[in-house]
């Protein structure tokens, strides 16, 4: 991947959030609150967890209260999830790329921050399941800590007067709203990363907006940048999903003409949650016909404003027939670039097809032609 010039300003050092940042907090975040509001009789939305995002636990618990008119007080709610949350930490993944940027800015002895809403010993627990981070942040601060929460600006500020720098050469890497509203008044440029899909408009006072920390670019700000993309690919830690191949929108080969094959997302939203939306490339295994190269996308595909998310992998081959109903495995081994929106379809077509070629060059590579012999490929139980 060609380097970027510096486009803004220069930065010396990087905070970052915890929750929805560097960690999938969200999704323990909406398995507790399911089990505590059925005890209401209520149904927990996975769209009310916009108006938590980034808030102290007291005024996310507040907010719980008001939303379901729930007979408990803030209190009271609080006392008793705490506990359920505290039993989760254990369990909770790194974002895709956390752990990519850390090593990254702290092998290059960027000084890094951490600044959340959670209370310090919280986010002590959080982070000790996770190797070498506590050692990378030469600060750590909790909302705890400081005496007005984001969007006051009043933590960022803290933590450029502990790292002894001045505001104006810090990034502030975030998800919610609230933390980029209080890193653009601490004066710091602010990355933001949202956590909440579909929501990505909203941050219009963000200096950028990505979509994961994949599309990162240290070097936009001045920072070292990855080393680590090859002939426009990021290789991941390969992963996999398969299932029977169902029919999807209809839309692949009449509006495209591209015949991708739907897999069924059934059981998978978790698994879909963990990665975010983008194109991806891999190998394909059909029980009955062999391994083919695959480019494929996750996502809620901007352009046709999907409502949920989904994946559709384009087996790079011409079949004579459709195979619904085969078992189709996957294993993912590559990213090659954000979801995006296109202005016609003209122009969408040409990108995947792009797409194809960039995966069908990076997949005769032996870092990435070595998963064709998989074994998970070639089963179909």
């Amino acid at each position: 991947m060609s380097t970027a010039q510096p486009s803004k300003k220069l930065v010396s050092c990087v905070i970052l959030d915890l929750d929805g940042t560097l960690l999938n907090t969200d999704g323990i975040v909406s398995d507790v609150l399911r089990v505590y509001l059925g005890k209401y009789g209520k149904q927990w939305d996975g769209r009310e967890i916009k108006k938590i995002v980034g808030k102290t636990p007291l005024e996310a618990a507040s907010a719980v209260v008001e939303d379901y008119e729930l007979s408990c007080t803030t209190s009271e709610l609080l006392s008793e999830i705490t506990p359920m949350f505290s039993n989760q930490w254990c369990n909770i993944k790194a974002l895709p790329g956390a752990n990519r940027l850390i090593k990254h800015l702290s092998g290059h002895r960027v000084p890094m921050a951490l600044a959340s809403s959670s209370p310090r010993e919280n986010i002590e627990t959080k982070i000790s399941f996770h190797q070498g981070w506590k050692e990378s942040f030469s600060v750590i601060i909790g909302g705890d800590e400081v005496r007005l929460g984001k969007p006051s600006p009043e933590i960022f500020l803290e933590v450029a007067e502990r790292l002894n720098v001045n505001p104006s050469s810090c990034l502030v890497i975030e998800d919610s709203l609230p933390s980029v509203t209080a890193g653009k008044a601490a004066g710091m440029e602010v990355v933001a990363v949202p956590s909440i899909p579909k929501q990505a408009h909203l941050y219009t006072s963000a200096d950028e907006v990505i979509n994961s920390l994949l599309d990162l670019r240290p070097e936009k700000w001045g920072l070292p940048p990855f080393q680590d993309w090859i002939k426009d690919t990021l290789p991941l830690e390969p992963w996999h999903i398969g299932g029977p191949v169902v029919k999807g929108f209809g839309r692949g080969s009449k509006v495209l003409g591209i015949p991708t094959a739907n897999l069924s997302t059934e059981g998978y939203g978790s698994l879909l949650s963990e990665h975010p939306s983008g194109v991806y490339f891999g190998w394909a295994g059909l029980s009955k016909r062999g391994v083919f190269k695959m480019v494929m996308s996750i996502g809620w595909n901007p352009y046709f404003n999907n409502t949920e998310k989904t994946i559709e992998p384009w087996l790079l081959h011409d079949f004579d027939e459709d195979f619904y109903g085969e078992e189709l495995h996957l294993t993912i081994v590559g990213y090659i670039r954000p979801e995006a929106n296109f202005s016609s379809l003209q122009s969408l077509i040409e990108k995947i097809h792009h797409d194809r070629k960039v995966a069908e060059e990076a997949l005769d590579l032996p870092l990435f032609s070595k998963y064709k012999d998989e074994p998970y490929l070639k089963s179909s139980t």
